[in-house]
């Protein structure tokens, strides 16, 4: 026995799914900049889009954005029909992508709120009250004990369907499309056509069920039409503050970013070569001669304070006698000799 979905859509690919799913989440992030009651916000306004959407189109808001469309699944032998959301469908669509995610918002924020307060308390060295069951019940240890177990389950069965979807292991991309019994499948033409139609019978016939004087008709339907407009023009207005808000945040992150970077200054000259003082030793024409005994320089090693090699045995003892350079005259001990090695 198969899952097929009727019509003549295609079945969307993994990256199409990811991103329709992803899309919420950007959303959430540009328009819930305040930090003010953000979940109610965000979630009166998705409710009013995700509602409008699977009314007129039947898809999600995001899944209408890519040409996608939710169908009923009926299981057949070989052959299978499918046809538009129905109304159970719808609620429980909105349930789904509304509802069940303002809740999990609400959860985490106060899971985190409860994390910083046993925070607090361990740096503090507060006691602990302990567990018991009314604080059990007060909801204090379901956010600290059953949310971390409930975020892992729920995130453990969306990687699952996400993988058996990318394997064509199944049909569902997630656990709640499989419950509603919906597949999400790439709107053909035709439908595009008939979501059109259907969308101005919707309005029409609302149109029709307008009561009232003829003045507060004509304000019903200038409210009606304003809203319409609105909805209509939400995808793509919507898409285009989120990009503008994105374009402003990054350019104003980059200028404060140049404002507060250090100033790099370039590396300073290097010191120059000490001089050979007029008492000193003379350096011989060949570099590669020791300058205290004019031979080829034997365990070459270096003079830190100066920075003239001499042959170990021969500087050792100059420094041991005179505790300064030989050229320059500069003071020097024992310590301050390093010999010098390299690769043969």
């Amino acid at each position: 026995m198969l899952f097929q979905v009727g019509g003549d859509g295609t079945r969307p690919t993994f990256f199409e799914m990811a991103a329709a799913q992803q899309l919420p989440s950007s959303l959430r992030a540009a328009l819930t900049y305040p930090r003010h009651y953000e979940d109610e916000f965000f979630a009166s306004l998705m409710l009013i889009l995700e509602g409008h959407s699977l009314r007129t189109t039947d898809a999600s808001f995001a899944e209408s954005l890519y040409g996608l469309k939710r169908k009923s699944v009926r299981l057949r032998l070989r052959l299978s029909k499918g046809s538009g959301l129905e109304k159970r469908q719808r609620i429980l669509s909105v349930v789904f992508l509304v509802v069940l995610p303002y809740f999990k918002s609400k959860l985490h924020g106060k899971y985190n709120k409860e994390r910083e307060a046993r925070l607090r308390e361990s740096i503090w060295g507060e006691e602990d009250q302990g567990f018991d069951e009314a604080d059990f019940f007060t909801g204090r240890k379901v956010c600290t004990v059953c949310y971390p177990w409930m975020h892992a389950s729920s995130e453990g069965l969306s990687f699952t369907y996400q993988l058996l979807y990318l394997l064509d292991a199944t049909g569902f991309y997630s656990l709640g499309l499989q419950a509603l019994g919906v597949q999400v499948c790439r709107a053909t033409g035709q439908e595009l056509m008939d979501t059109s139609s259907r969308i101005s019978k919707i309005r029409n016939h609302e149109r029709e069920r307008l009561r009232g004087p003829p003045w507060l008709k004509t304000v019903q339907r200038a409210l009606l039409s304003c809203s319409y407009a609105v909805l209509d023009y939400a995808q793509t207005g919507l898409i285009a503050a989120v990009f503008i808000f994105k374009m402003m945040e990054w350019w104003y992150q980059s200028a404060e970013e140049r404002l507060t970077a250090p100033t790099v200054y370039p590396p300073p000259p290097p010191l120059p070569s000490p001089k050979v003082a007029k008492e000193g030793i003379p350096l011989p024409p060949d570099r590669t001669l020791c300058a205290l005994c004019l031979q080829k320089l034997a365990n070459p090693s270096v003079v830190t304070v100066s920075g003239f090699v001499f042959c170990y045995s021969c500087v050792f003892k100059y420094v041991s006698q005179y505790k300064r350079c030989p050229v320059t005259l500069i003071p020097a001990s024992v310590d301050q000799i390093r010999r010098l090695f390299h690769d043969t």
